[in-house]
């Protein structure tokens, strides 16, 4: 009977450790997916350009345009609707959202190289010229219930204009 109980108890073990393991390769996914998304999407956003100043030699980003082309772009690579809650067949579980979305650029009043620091999301960067940075979370995955409730899934981006010099 003492060698069933030892048993029992090495298996419950074995059972937590391997979902444990699991809900952390299911997080480290996630994260990926929403790397890669957030730069694509940051990528695409920073390419809408005002024409008109374009032509005279200023690299203005059109505010509205480009969080437009930034959300639809998110949306296409996640597999999200237009409220950024996942379609059925995508790989996420849970909405995702925009924390943060910023430009800087020629109508910012900074001037390049300009230092970017954002302490809450842990961000400091040298921006060499006009840019799109932004910050998406989702919930973090759980597949074992405990008492302390895991952080958001955080991931930032940049993408930013180099001038040639």
């Amino acid at each position: 009977m003492d060698y069933i109980v030892k048993l029992a108890f090495v298996l419950l073990i074995f059972i937590y450790t391997w979902f444990f393991q699991v809900q952390n390769q299911e997080w480290d996914i996630e994260r990926g997916l929403l790397k890669d998304a957030n730069n694509m999407a940051v990528h695409d956003a920073v390419q809408e350009i005002n024409e008109i100043e374009r032509s005279q030699g200023r690299l203005i980003i059109e505010p509205i345009i480009a969080y437009e082309t930034f959300q639809d772009t998110l949306q296409l690579n996640l597999g999200l609707d237009d409220n950024l809650t996942p379609k059925a067949g995508s790989r996420l579980h849970d909405k995702v959202s925009i924390v943060k979305f910023v430009i800087i650029d020629e109508s910012s009043g900074v001037s390049f190289p300009f230092l970017y620091e954002d302490a809450q999301y842990g961000i400091t960067k040298y921006i060499q010229g006009p840019s799109v940075i932004s910050v998406i979370e989702t919930k973090h995955p759980v597949l074992i219930s405990r008492s302390k409730t895991q952080e958001a899934i955080r991931v930032p981006a940049i993408q930013e204009y180099k001038y040639d010099k």
